[in-house]
């Protein structure tokens, strides 16, 4: 591909953090009562604002990660000089996460589970990627596209013609491409396979929450995941080189028509993650380098993103905010990001995100290996001269193909008895 651009990032360094400072756990509602994302303005036949009552969250929810994420409302622990919370956040659920450490320096609703919307393919991705190569040539089918979606976003794959794999994850990633998603779903065997292995693949990750019924995450009755779960897919996915290299490409070219006797026409395709391109108005946020938005009916506006300042790298997902100029999940997004930022090093850890169940946690001098066997993939990015392995405390560390971006690819040690952070 040809004319590719990155998002900006920034020199990576090792995390350390200091010692953190203890306070009380805080939760903004109790079960049973009106959340604080569960209003949002409306107006009524006369054009006046008023309330628009929104689903409660669950009294108890999943624990996996420490048992207050398990709690509806929000839970942080402030310590001396920690800043307050923004208080204009209307999303249903959010989380933010140290990407380094993995822990959750602050939830809301963590585990509720909700409508994914295209969210979901950063698990699809995670799943697939590793199974295809990204220079195979596939010619896509009628068949291959006949199940779409009414009202799906598409990258413009059109039957009868060729594409490389690394075209097709161009169009998952950009353009959130649910026809991208159906052919590289049938080049794994189908939907139905590709559903399955989805699944397994979320329980390996321990992503519990999660019930996959469609790869592109195409709202479907039954489909949902969480805030926690995506953020888990989104740090598993950013250890391989190329799901780091796919979520930070803000635009690409993309194949187009074929007319005989004629180099094969391209058009530009550009990211839809706005915080990255600072499309629709939104204003772009600085360090960041993925990973994936959605918008659906059911699911409202989803995104989860990862960004560094400095040595310090978040991940930060918010789903579902209440309806407005149309640029509120990244809005919500990056005003989690400037707190957590400033948070850092400032407050008890609620939880954690937890290894994959595969993981080597007890490992104290080398990196532990996901399910797809991480210590070749470092091999293969160390020997191509596109990353640079870097051994410094927290972990080895591995730069996205821009050399910048990086993801810690040690799972964090549990602590003594097996107990996770926020218990």
């Amino acid at each position: 591909m040809s004319a590719k651009k990155t998002a900006l990032t920034v020199l990576s360094a090792a995390l350390l953090l200091p010692a953190l400072a203890a306070g009380p756990a805080s939760a903004d509602e109790k079960p049973g009562t009106k959340p604080g994302a569960g209003t949002s303005p409306a107006p009524d036949a006369k054009g006046k604002k008023t309330a628009k009552k929104q689903p409660l969250p669950p009294a108890s929810m999943s624990t996996v990660g420490g048992n207050l994420l398990g709690r509806p409302g929000t839970q942080v622990r402030l310590g001396p000089g920690a800043p307050a919370l923004p208080t204009t956040l209307s999303g249903r659920s959010w989380i933010v996460a140290d990407a380094e450490t993995g822990e959750v320096l602050a939830a809301h609703n963590a585990h509720w589970r909700l409508a994914p919307a295209s969210t979901l393919k950063m698990l699809f991705a995670d799943t697939v990627l590793p199974t295809l190569p990204k220079d195979q040539v596939h010619k896509v089918t009628d068949a291959e596209l006949a199940d779409i979606g009414q009202g799906s976003s598409l990258v413009g794959v059109k039957e009868d013609l060729e594409y490389t794999v690394h075209d097709l994850w161009l169009g998952v990633f950009l353009r959130s491409g649910n026809d991208a998603v159906h052919v590289l779903a049938a080049m794994n065997g189908g939907i139905e396979k590709t559903v399955a292995d989805m699944q397994a693949h979320a329980e390996e990750l321990q992503a519990l929450d999660t019930h996959v019924v469609s790869p592109d995450g195409y709202d479907a009755p039954g489909q949902v995941s969480s805030a926690y779960d995506l953020t888990l897919f989104a740090r598993s996915g950013l250890q391989k080189k190329d799901f780091r290299e796919y979520c930070a490409t803000a635009s690409a070219e993309f194949p187009g028509d074929q007319k005989p006797g004629k180099p094969r026409e391209t058009f530009g395709i550009q990211n839809t993650n706005r915080l990255m391109t600072g499309a629709s108005g939104a204003t772009p946020y600085k360090g960041i380098a993925g990973v994936k938005n959605g918008n659906t009916t059911n699911a409202g506006a989803t995104f989860t993103g990862v960004a560094q300042h400095g040595d310090k790298k978040l991940l930060v997902t918010v789903m579902n905010p209440s309806e407005g100029s149309g640029n509120e999940v990244y809005e919500e997004t990056a005003d989690l990001f400037d707190w957590g930022f400033a948070a850092l090093g400032k407050v008890t850890p609620v939880g954690e995100l937890v290894p994959p169940k595969s993981a080597d946690t007890t490992s104290l001098g080398s990196p532990a290996q996901s399910h797809d066997n991480e210590k070749a993939a470092a091999a293969e990015e160390s020997s191509g001269g596109v990353g640079t392995a870097l051994g410094l405390a927290g972990g080895a560390l591995v730069a996205i193909a821009a050399g910048g971006f990086v993801v810690n690819r040690r799972w964090p040690q549990r602590r003594r008895g097996g107990r996770p952070a926020g218990d």
